[in-house]
C-alpha cells in the first residue's frame, strides 16, 4: 500500500488557552499532523475555531494543519484559511453536492490539500466521483461519530466504508475521526485507515507519546499484513 500512517491529534481536545504550546507538545510526542475542527454553529451545533486562530497558530508551528470544515458554506472559508496558513482543507460532501468541483479547484489554488468528509449516515458512493475527478480530492475522511462534539463512542459499523474505499483506491489517504484510541485503533487500521484523528485518547492519556506511537504501530502492522 502506497500510503503512510499519519497520526493527527485533535486540537479540539487540547487546552485552547495554550494552543501553541499544545501544538509543540503534540509534535514533540511524534504527531504527524494537527487536526483542527472548524465548526460554524449551523452545520453542527457547536462553534469552535476559525481562520484567525489558524493564523495565530501558524506563527508558532510549521506543522501540517489538517482542517476539517463542519460548516454550511465551505466556499466562504477557502480564501481566509489559505491566507491563514491551513495545510489541508476537508469539506463535507453533504454541503457540497453541487459545487465540489469549484471547491477542490479553489482549495488547490490557495495552496491547500483538498479532502472530503462524510457523516455516518451518508453512503460511501457519494464520494467516488470526487476521488476519480480530473482534479480529485486527495483524502477521504470517514466520520466514525456524528460530527460536532468530542468524546463520543467509535462506530465500528463505519469500517465497511473504509474497507470499500481501501479496496477501490489503494493509494488514497483515508482518515477516520471519532472515538479513536488504543481500544479501537486495530479495527480502523485493519479496515485500511491510515490517517488517524485522536482527541481525548491522546490528550487525556498520562503518556500521550505512547498513545501516538501505539496508533502508528497499529497502522504500520495492518499495512504489512494486507
Amino acid at each position: 500500500m502506497g500510503v503512510t500512517p499519519k497520526i493527527a491529534p485533535s486540537m479540539l481536545s487540547s487546552d485552547f488557552s495554550n494552543l501553541a504550546s499544545e501544538a509543540h507538545r503534540m509534535i514533540n510526542y511524534g504527531a504527524d499532523w494537527l487536526h483542527m475542527d472548524i465548526m460554524d454553529g449551523h452545520f453542527v451545533p457547536n462553534l469552535t475555531i476559525g481562520a484567525p486562530i489558524i493564523e495565530s497558530l501558524r506563527k508558532h508551528t510549521k506543522a501540517y494543519l489538517d482542517c476539517h470544515l463542519m460548516v454550511t458554506n465551505p466556499l466562504d472559508y477557502v480564501e481566509p484559511l489559505g491566507k491563514a496558513g491551513a495545510s489541508g482543507f476537508t469539506f463535507h460532501i453533504e454541503t457540497s453536492k453541487d459545487n465540489w468541483k469549484e471547491l477542490i479547484q479553489r482549495i488547490s489554488m490557495h495552496g491547500m490539500r483538498p479532502g472530503v468528509a462524510l457523516k455516518p449516515v451518508t453512503p460511501i458512493e457519494e464520494v467516488y466521483a470526487l476521488v476519480e475527478a480530473e482534479n480529485p480530492v486527495e483524502m477521504v475522511l470517514v466520520m466514525t461519530v456524528e460530527p460536532g462534539f468530542g468524546g463520543q463512542k467509535f462506530m465500528p459499523e463505519m469500517m465497511d466504508k473504509v474497507r470499500i474505499l481501501r479496496k477501490k483506491y489503494p493509494s488514497l489517504d483515508i482518515e477516520v475521526d471519532g472515538g479513536l484510541g488504543p481500544s479501537t485503533i486495530n479495527t480502523a487500521a485493519s479496515a485500511g485507515a491510515n490517517c488517524i484523528v485522536a482527541g481525548s485518547s491522546v490528550f487525556g492519556a498520562p503518556e500521550p507519546a505512547q498513545v501516538i506511537s501505539l496508533l502508528r504501530n497499529s497502522v504500520e502492522k495492518a499495512q504489512q499484513t494486507h
